[in-house]
């Protein structure tokens, strides 16, 4: 099933026909979009649904008319704490996963911040680095024992990757000017590289482990960006999509931004999406040019993700 969805894709669209009914699923981030979508379209499909949120209030706010969809869908939803900026919060979340003991067949990793201004977290890291792949780390690392052999890791990287490199020497900003579009993009470039050394670890016990772009989508994730510079950064898109003769950008509804994760996560072979980064629900081609689809080769290179990983071990004070 890797040729017959594509960027009009929906959530609904790659679980048609699915029941779930035996699928337990952690989603990181359902307080707001993307997540709570996911979760949703997860739901309705049959499956137990572990959602997690920095704020349990507005995730179940946000939640609440999944509740109607479980009744028929025949799948649950728990939300459960979860601060990804700090490191203390994450280490609690995963003791009491651990101490539940339930396996999960999928863990999507879709929490995350945007653009954000200049920030470190109680750990010292800077704020983008720590969301969205400092706490992502931590958090799966510690539960990859529930993991259930066969299942799946999916992480949301971002188009934005293109924009910069992850850095080792400078994670937070310490020596280097801050700018938000660099962070984020160093951040969901570390986010891709996570993805290929978990997949190599875990891969003989047939434990895959993806990225994906889930497209540009209008959520509140980008509530620090203001307008003039958002349509700044689409005429910088468009300009070189037009010099490579390619169409311009079009923004995507929330359920086609989820079906990306959830393709790769559920319906995709397994062995085709692990170790690879996903767009439009297929494996995306490397493009080192102007324009930012596809995937930058050091994104997915081994050795880069080999060195990223020992350096966020050392961040963190643990060994995986």
């Amino acid at each position: 099933m890797t040729g017959q969805f594509g960027w009009a894709s929906t959530s609904d669209d790659v679980l048609s026909g699915m029941d779930l009914q035996d699928k337990r699923i952690l989603v990181t981030g359902v307080s707001a979009g993307l997540g709570v979508e996911t979760a949703r379209a997860l739901v309705a499909h049959g499956a137990n649904v572990v959602g997690t949120a920095r704020n349990l209030a507005k995730a179940e706010q946000a939640t609440d008319g999944i509740r109607s969809v479980v009744r028929f869908g025949g799948g649950s939803l728990e939300v459960i704490d979860l601060d990804l900026a700090d490191l203390t919060n994450v280490r609690s979340c995963a003791d009491r996963l651990l101490a539940d003991g339930r396996l999960f067949d999928l863990i999507i990793s879709n929490a995350g911040v945007m653009a954000t201004p200049f920030g470190l977290t109680v750990d010292g890291f800077e704020m983008q680095f720590a969301t969205n792949h400092v706490g992502h780390f931590v958090l799966v690392n510690r539960i990859a024992s529930l993991l259930r052999d066969g299942g799946r890791l999916v992480t949301l990287s971002s188009a934005a990757h293109h924009i910069s490199d992850v850095s080792l020497v400078d994670p937070n900003f310490a020596h280097t000017d801050y700018d938000p579009w660099v962070a984020y993009g160093r951040s969901k470039t570390a986010v891709a590289l996570f993805a290929v050394a978990f997949d190599k670890r875990h891969r003989d016990r047939g434990v895959r482990a993806t990225t994906v772009h889930p497209g540009g989508i209008q959520t509140e994730l980008g509530r620090h960006i203001p307008a003039k510079d958002a349509q700044a950064l689409t005429d910088q898109m468009n300009e070189a999509l037009a010099a490579a003769g390619k169409p311009p950008f079009k923004w995507k509804s929330i359920p086609q931004g989820a079906a990306t994760s959830i393709w790769a996560g559920i319906t995709a072979d397994a062995d085709i999406v692990g170790s690879h980064y996903c767009e439009d629900c297929h494996v995306a081609s490397i493009n080192d040019g102007p324009t930012m689809d596809g995937v930058r080769s050091y994104a997915l290179d081994p050795e880069h993700a080999e060195a990223l990983w020992a350096k966020s071990e050392e961040l963190v004070g643990e060994h995986f």
